[in-house]
């Protein structure tokens, strides 16, 4: 009898351990990783980008004028995904990320 109420008890405090945890309504739902990742590729992929386009200017593939306004829509899209990162990471403009 004091056996099967020690093996009660234990299970008990074991269930409580494990609920507990899971129903704190303060807790925070972690950010979309895979928006996140996807977002962190397009960001590398603009770089990758601009750098080829300020390569193709300087080897005189393409002209000053056309070379500018690609780099500033490159750059402007950039922003973009740099502006949507930090939202999904819960940062504020002008503060610095990892």
């Amino acid at each position: 009898m004091e056996y099967a109420l020690a093996l009660l008890v234990l299970a008990a405090l074991v269930a409580l351990v494990v609920v507990v945890p899971l129903r704190r309504p303060d807790a925070e739902p972690a950010p979309d990783e895979a928006r996140i990742q996807e977002l962190e590729a397009a960001k590398e992929a603009k770089y990758r980008e601009i750098r080829d386009a300020e390569l193709d200017h300087r080897m005189g593939k393409t002209s000053e004028a056309d070379w500018r306004a690609l780099d500033r829509e490159l750059r402007a899209e950039a922003i973009e995904v740099l502006q949507q990162l930090d939202r999904l990471e819960g940062r504020r403009p002008g503060e610095e990320g990892s």
